[in-house]
C-alpha cells in the first residue's frame, strides 16, 4: 500500500544542479516526517536531509550543508530535494523514507552521478 517513487535524478558534471521527487502514496503523507538518505557504491546508506511534517524544521548531513535543500508539498504528496554544487562525492542512489517507517518500503532510488 505505501508507495515511494523516486524521480529525477541523472548524469550532471560537477557544480551542477538537480531537482529530485518524491511522490508518496498509500499513507498520510502530510503526517510524516521524511528524509533523504543516498547509498554509494561499497557505501552504507546514509541520511543525507530530514524535513518535518509541515516543513517548518529541516536537517542537512553536513557533507551536503548549504548546497542541498529538503522541501515538501503536501498538497501534492511529493518531497524534494534541491541539489546545488555537485561533486563528485555526491554520485550515489538517492531514496526517500520516512524516520518512523519499516525498512520494507524503500522505493527503488534514483542515480544521481556527478561526474566531468
Amino acid at each position: 500500500q505505501v508507495q515511494l517513487v523516486e524521480s529525477g535524478g541523472g548524469l550532471v558534471q560537477p557544480g551542477g544542479s538537480l531537482r529530485l521527487s518524491c511522490a508518496a502514496s498509500g499513507f498520510t503523507f502530510r503526517n510524516y516526517a521524511m528524509n533523504w538518505y543516498r547509498q554509494a557504491p561499497g557505501k552504507e546508506r546514509e541520511l543525507v536531509a530530514g524535513i518535518s511534517s509541515s516543513g517548518d524544521s529541516t536537517n542537512y548531513a553536513d557533507s551536503v550543508k548549504g548546497r542541498f535543500t529538503i522541501s515538501r508539498d503536501n498538497t501534492q504528496n511529493t518531497l524534494y530535494l534541491q541539489m546545488n554544487s555537485l561533486k563528485p562525492e555526491d554520485t550515489a542512489v538517492y531514496y526517500c523514507k520516512g524516520p518512523s517507517m519499516s525498512r520494507n518500503y524503500w522505493g527503488q532510488g534514483t542515480q544521481v552521478t556527478v561526474s566531468s
